[in-house]
């Protein structure tokens, strides 16, 4: 057994030169030096299949490395050839010269005990005439050709004739026997060749960058760019260490040194490329992070164009809101939930409802009746997709269930998962169509053009009367419009219409007060009593506080207050409420002239309040509303305008007893959820007139 020896090697002096020029390639002389190597010629190589070439050569000898200094005898082979040598017979053969003169380059002047830079240098001029990731990759090769050779014969020497007699030539030593002693510097050389493998490949990858989206002189590129040849120097650096670990073992079949310092500059190596490689990899991902930005723009830019220019049908603005491609555009879901072309929806009126996944299942509720009744009964020529804009970043199983849970109980089309809306969609949605939080349904007519920025104010107002749901019928719809118990009620309370022809006050009052509710019922029905008039209440429950109301309305229902709605209802009354709000502000009717747009916002500033409300209607128009406390302190002093009452009639005499009120001191609140349409900076108070200040307020209300 060969008994190993201790003594200085050809090996040891080029390594010791190692720790003196660690830091000396980035200095600003050193990278002077190394650009006066590179003299271009504009010769373009396709260096990714030598690469992959390379890397097979590579990932089979590790493997096996490993295998025999862990005791395995048999060849192992498992790894699957990626290469296609066919395709790549006319490129090596222009550059197997090159690639044997550098491989008999490294192997003469590595085993000649040569200083490491100076033999990186060499090669580099060598390389002059290449480009960067050519230079590196053509090294590569020629040390995957050196390696190779050598480690088939250490691999094949106990089994094959020939690879013996070439091992005794070259008396390389037995690997097995001496796996212990070789263990360290094998493992620091598979380490140091990974990393001169990753450092390679993020070269070639900058440089199949997109020059369209990204130039070179431009940062992140244009730093790159700068660090590359250093990256380049210390690759081709590592390829000379390398070569010499595996030259030094020639001609030591009987003795070979124990030294650690070779595995420890070997390893100092791999820990200094592996930093590059990081570097190029923070790069790398800056400059994909400016394309993927150029590639939105462009995206954004596109999809503008095209909602901007006429078209002869909506197919390619649905294709490009929906990312779809012409020759796969079925990544849509119909109402069965299969899949489905795009051309179905070809020349139809097309709703997008535009949401996160936080819609409420009331509104789904509510716009369900309207697809799957009103429209089918109206024979109305449209179509809802449903468009959610969700956080990619953000995304995990808990969303996705929320999304297939509201996809699930959507009738209408949807996308078949969030991830195909591209982000140049979702920022349009937001920079122009104005989504936030609330869900916006925006209008495209059978051309695709947009109709209507938001037609969900529409809906929840007149259902698919408003149908084709452009912003010029919301107009002459408004036009028609009066200030009516229809207009504020619609088809929410079944009896309506009934009560109205039976000539009956109809009282609809709100707020949370359960001990005013109480009060202000009984009082009212003792003076509908004394009047001998038909009377009917409505409780309206409050905005935005669905427990509460709820609580309330089964303590109603079980002292039979009043009449009471459902939670559904009770959500689409508010709702609407809110929608005739939006809508007018974005017509810009001012307050002092538009009476429905007045009487809402009394209503809405009520409901902001600590306190109850109540409205009073006769027939369709006559009409008196109060604040909880004017309308309670009404119904109990009753006596005071009780003759005017029998003379003129319940609501005149309440309103003119309401005026006489005198109210030194009061506090009205409107208060708005988000919306995307803007908000007035002119708003009036209900009660006196006066301009209201305006405030933000951002809420979080858990019940």
């Amino acid at each position: 057994m060969a008994t190993p020896i201790s003594h200085p090697s050809k090996s040891h002096q080029l390594l010791r030169s190692e720790r003196r020029m660690f830091s000396a390639s980035d200095d600003s002389a050193m990278m002077k030096q190394i650009q006066s190597t590179h003299a271009p010629d504009g010769r373009v190589v396709d260096v990714k299949p030598i690469l992959q070439i390379v890397d097979n050569v590579l990932r089979h000898i590790t493997p096996n490395i490993d295998h025999a200094l862990s005791g395995g005898h048999e060849h192992m082979d498992t790894t699957d050839d990626r290469t296609s040598p066919a395709a790549m017979d006319d490129m090596l053969e222009a550059l197997a010269y090159m690639i044997q003169k550098i491989s008999c380059e490294i192997s003469c002047k590595c085993s000649g005990g040569g200083d490491a830079h100076g033999i990186t240098m060499a090669l580099l001029n060598t390389l002059s005439s290449f480009s960067w990731d050519a230079k590196v990759v053509l090294v590569l090769a020629a040390f995957a050709v050196n390696f190779g050779e050598f480690w088939l014969i250490v691999q094949l020497c106990t089994t094959n004739s020939l690879a013996k007699s070439v091992a005794l030539l070259k008396q390389l030593p037995d690997i097995l026997e001496h796996s212990q002693t070789l263990k360290p510097h094998f493992d620091a050389l598979n380490k140091l060749i990974k990393a001169m493998m990753d450092v390679t490949k993020c070269i070639v990858e900058f440089t199949e960058l997109p020059s369209q989206y990204i130039l070179s002189d431009v940062p992140p590129m244009s730093i790159a760019m700068a660090h590359i040849p250093t990256a380049v120097y210390w690759t081709i650096r590592s390829v000379v260490a390398c070569a010499t670990q595996i030259t030094s073992l020639v001609g030591l079949r009987h003795e070979f040194v124990t030294s650690t310092s070779e595995a420890w500059e070997l390893s100092s190596l791999a820990h200094k490329v592996s930093s590059i490689y990081e570097h190029l990899q923070k790069l790398l991902h800056l400059c994909y992070q400016h394309i993927d930005e150029k590639k939105q723009t462009e995206a954004y830019e596109g999809l503008k164009h095209s909602l901007e220019t006429p078209q002869l049908d909506n197919l390619k603005i649905l294709l490009k809101i929906f990312s779809l491609r012409k020759e796969d555009p079925q990544s849509l879901l119909g109402p069965d939930k299969t899949k489905i072309h795009m051309d179905t929806l070809r020349r139809k009126h097309v709703l997008l409802l535009i949401s996160d996944l936080d819609i409420s299942h009331d509104e789904i509720q509510v716009l369900e009746v309207m697809y799957n009744y009103e429209r089918v009964s109206a024979a109305l020529n449209y179509e809802i997709i449903w468009l959610p804009i969700v956080d990619r970043s953000a995304w995990n199983d808990n969303y996705q269930q929320k999304f297939l849970s509201l996809q699930s109980i959507m009738p209408w089309y949807t996308v078949h998962h969030p991830s195909i809306i591209e982000p140049a969609v979702i920022k349009y949605t937001r920079e122009v169509w104005r989504f936030v939080k609330k869900p916006i349904v925006v209008t495209l007519d059978p051309q695709g053009k947009v109709t209507c920025p938001n037609a969900l104010n529409m809906l929840w107002i007149w259902g698919s009367t408003a149908f084709p749901f452009s912003t010029e019928k919301e107009e002459s719809l408004w036009k028609e419009e009066t200030w009516t118990i229809e207009l504020l009620v619609d088809g929410i309370e079944p009896n309506l219409l009934n009560w109205i022809r039976q000539q009956k006050v109809i009282c609809l009052y709100g707020g949370e007060d359960i001990e005013w509710i109480q009060k202000f019922t009984s009082a009212t029905k003792t003076v509908a009593q004394t009047l001998a008039i038909g009377l009917e209440m409505v409780y309206a429950g409050k905005n935005n506080a669905m427990e509460r109301v709820k609580k309330i309305n089964s303590l109603i229902k079980e002292k039979q207050l009043s009449h009471v709605w459902q939670d559904a209802n009770v959500w689409f009354f508010w709702n609407r409420l809110e929608s005739m709000l939006f809508s007018k502000i974005q017509h810009g009717k001012t307050n002092e002239i538009d009476v429905i747009k007045q009487e809402v916002m009394t209503l809405l500033g009520y409901d902001g309040s600590e306190h109850g409300w109540a409205v009073f209607f006769l027939g369709t128009t006559e009409m008196v509303r109060a604040d909880g406390d004017k309308a309670l302190s009404s119904m109990q002093s009753f006596g005071q305008w009780e003759e005017p009452a029998k003379e003129l009639g319940f609501i005149p005499a309440l309103r003119q007893h309401l005026e006489g009120i005198t109210d030194d001191h009061h506090c009205s609140r409107l208060i708005l959820p988000g919306i995307s349409g803007g908000i007035a900076e002119r708003v009036v108070c209900a009660e006196c007139g006066r301009p209201m200040e305006m405030y933000f307020m951002y809420r979080c209300c858990v019940e």
